[in-house]
């Protein structure tokens, strides 16, 4: 999918309602600095000083034209960050620019960080001759979900379902509290209807076995070694072809080649939103007419 595309999946409304609640976040009360800066147009450089991908244009847009500045980019979606580079300017008054700049560097530096973690596995996978998809879960900081998920389409990994709505998880809380893998399955199915997919966590192949008889759609391997893994997916697919198999559970981007295999169709990391270096962007306000510098100081 390309990565300028993206920004079509994001709906103006929800973009200017998040950037509106993260400045209130930043600033719910009084702007002392703004008697500072004063009103006069200024112009600032958007530099990254550490390599990764860069990722959320639309959040970055969305945040300074809450406060009137206009953004113009350098580079597209999705690039290949090779730092010391001028990424785009920003332009607007200096009380509003200055505003929003820790707002909008906060979420670039997170998105681009999950983008970039999403890319190096997803590259790591395809090494291995891989196929199938490398996908996120649902551990996301409170507010930002959007802004994780979009970050890993970015990346080129599936984002996976974006809340409870999405798909219908059952869990291992979920089995006891229904009293077993069967009763848990069967009421999933009826509560799924026939608009959503059914998908059951599993920690044996005997479990397993159980949810597909059931009628789940997809099985997720929670936290099995590559030698149990690989034997457990083996027998399923042979018994239940349209069944998709996921591996989720300990999996780091050094470990992940064990993982894939020619009977795993999916597999998910936690730590592509929990674990991601957030990556290194600077603000810079120039003088008009002359050449921004990625880091400026005072003489």
């Amino acid at each position: 999918m390309d990565p300028e595309g993206l920004a079509l999946l994001l709906p103006p409304t929800t973009l200017a309602a998040l950037a509106d609640s993260w400045l209130h976040e930043d600033c719910p009360s009084l702007n002392y600095a703004a008697l500072v800066t004063g009103t006069a147009p200024s112009q600032a450089a958007l530099w990254a000083k550490s390599p990764g991908v860069l990722a959320g244009r639309p959040f970055f847009d969305a945040i300074f034209a809450q406060v009137n500045c206009q953004v113009s980019w350098f580079l597209p979606e999705g690039s290949q960050l090779v730092p010391v580079a001028k990424v785009a300017e920003v332009r607007g008054p200096a009380h509003c620019l200055l505003l929003g700049e820790r707002v909008a560097l906060n979420m670039l530096a997170r998105c681009s960080g999950v983008a970039s973690s999403a890319a190096a596995v997803v590259a790591a996978a395809r090494g291995t001759g891989w196929a199938g998809h490398v996908a996120g879960t649902r551990k996301t900081t409170p507010g930002f979900r959007l802004v994780e998920k979009y970050g890993l389409l970015v990346g080129g990994a599936a984002p996976h379902r974006y809340d409870l709505g999405g798909l219908v998880m059952v869990k291992d809380n979920h089995v006891v509290a229904a009293g077993g893998v069967k009763k848990a399955v069967q009421g999933a199915r009826r509560a799924a209807n026939f608009a959503l997919k059914v998908e059951v966590e599993c920690s044996s192949l005997q479990e397993a076995l159980e949810a597909a008889e059931a009628g789940a759609d997809l099985i997720l391997l929670d936290n099995f070694r590559p030698e149990e893994l690989h034997p457990t997916a083996e027998v399923l697919k042979a018994r239940f072809p349209s069944v998709g198999l996921e591996a989720s559970g300990g999996i780091t981007l050094g470990n992940l080649p064990q993982f894939c295999g020619p009977h795993i169709d999916v597999i998910s990391l936690g730590m592509l939103t929990q674990a991601a270096p957030a990556l290194d962007f600077s603000l810079k306000l120039f003088a008009e007419g002359t050449t921004p510098v990625p880091h400026a100081r005072l003489s």
